[in-house]
């Protein structure tokens, strides 16, 4: 087995290692969310949806031998960021004008810390094999990952400080850094698409 093939395959485990824990996380932040009533598990929780199918783009990539659904992946992702921004904006808005005060949870602050871990290493593991593949997509896909990373310590930040002050409108405050990011990286994401589109043409 080559080099490049030992790559593609520690890429994949990768992927398939955010598959997992983006479809548990799926099922404990909608438990989270609804015992303590609060938006921000929720919106994380959306936010497992979008890597899951951030990841199954990749998996589409690193599978396939066509360089020309290169542009089409990355466009696919540079998407994803978009709809993480646009959520984490339709509930904070939604918050201030509603005013609902989430409850304290126990179980979404050991999530989200755990998940911010978790996320954290295989970011750093896409970056390490996406940079030696030389593979914009498995690189873009994994600024995603560092997404999931910044929006989970951003809602544990939020839940603790309201679970030990009541200060329900914490978390809503460090979204919006999130929201900066994601639009940053979605530009990114798309403006890399047109970049090898023009290569190909």
């Amino acid at each position: 087995m080559g080099k490049k093939e030992m790559l593609l395959k520690q890429g994949l485990r990768l992927e398939y290692a955010t598959l997992l824990w983006n479809v548990m996380g799926i099922v404990i932040t909608a438990i989270a969310a609804i015992k303590a009533r609060s938006i921000a598990i929720g919106g994380f929780g959306l936010d497992s949806v979008i890597e899951i199918g951030a990841s199954t783009v990749v998996i589409w990539e690193l599978t396939n031998t066509r360089e020309d659904i290169r542009p089409k992946a990355l466009r696919i992702i540079g998407a994803s960021f978009y709809a993480i921004a646009t959520y984490i904006l339709l509930q904070v808005a939604y918050l201030l004008v509603q005013g609902s005060h989430p409850r304290s949870s126990p179980l979404g602050i050991t999530w989200t810390a755990i998940t911010l871990v978790v996320m954290l290493a295989l970011a750093r593991g896409k970056r390490t094999v996406g940079t030696k593949l030389k593979n914009p997509v498995l690189l873009t896909e994994g600024k995603v990952t560092m997404v999931d990373a910044y929006l989970a310590a951003s809602v544990l930040i939020g839940l603790l400080l309201n679970a030990t002050l009541h200060w329900w409108w914490a978390d809503l405050v460090s979204a919006l850094i999130i929201v900066y990011y994601g639009l940053k990286e979605g530009r990114a994401a798309f403006e890399e698409a047109r970049h090898h589109s023009n290569v190909r043409n």
